[in-house]
């Protein structure tokens, strides 16, 4: 079909792939992604080829999904989560003009904001922003800007890529930023291993979150200064009164 899925799987678990995802996948000839990604869905297609290459060759693996699409076969590129969101559809469509002849579907999943997010209660029930942590693409200081930007306008904030092996200050760093304007007593929360083997949650404070030793796998939720936690739930509310 010369085409390209570019799939989100969301957070990992097979009850996570929305009817859409699944259909993408039934559809397609090969499937391709990081490796990580692949193996949380290749059981589901056990005869299925399969592509993958590892970190940081991620414009060719979008290029290698393109070519073998105008080839005549039909790829499914799998990301985590949603595919717009830190994922593959922004590249994979900046080398789209290089491909006129292939046919690109955008294909949505649930986002580690929102699963995430699901399992602490409603931490983002009111406006919010996402930043990643991660340097690799995205030079610290406008990460800095970003953070503190968003402190001060007392958005809610999830964060992804707290942190890893080579970014284990981050999160530090980035709570001495939010503690400028916020509380230490902000309630905040995390979530790691959504929907897989492992998963754990905490509630917790943000003084008390700068201390934190987390990783990549972990999503990160910061309050607002109206959020609460309730009953072991973190509620951001929405602004009904009673």
């Amino acid at each position: 079909m010369n085409k390209v899925y570019v799939v989100g799987i969301g957070p990992g678990g097979e009850d996570g792939i929305t009817p859409q995802a699944r259909a993408a996948m039934d559809q397609a000839e090969v499937l391709c992604g990081y490796p990580v990604y692949v193996d949380l869905v290749k059981g589901l297609y056990p005869g299925k080829e399969t592509y993958t290459t590892p970190m940081r060759q991620e414009l060719e693996r979008c290029r290698w999904a393109l070519e073998t699409a105008r080839s005549g076969r039909t790829v499914a590129l799998v990301c985590s989560g949603d595919p717009g969101v830190y994922g593959m559809a922004s590249p994979l469509l900046e080398l789209v003009p290089e491909f006129p002849e292939v046919d690109v579907e955008i294909v949505p999943g649930v986002t580690a904001a929102l699963s995430g997010g699901a399992l602490l209660g409603a931490p983002l029930g009111h406006d919010f922003c996402v930043i990643s942590l991660s340097d690799l693409l995205t030079p610290w200081e406008v990460i800095e800007r970003r953070l503190a930007c968003a402190a001060k306008g007392d958005f809610a904030i999830c964060l992804y890529n707290p942190a890893s092996k080579k970014r284990a200050d981050h999160l530090r760093w980035a709570c001495d930023i939010l503690l400028r304007d916020k509380s230490p007593e902000t309630v905040c929360g995390w979530v790691r291993n959504i929907s897989r083997t492992g998963q754990n949650r905490k509630i917790l404070t943000l003084a008390q979150l700068r201390e934190e030793r987390l990783d990549m796998f972990t999503t990160v939720f910061i309050g607002s200064s109206t959020t609460r936690s309730m009953d072991g739930w973190m509620v951001t509310p929405r602004g009904y009164q009673p």
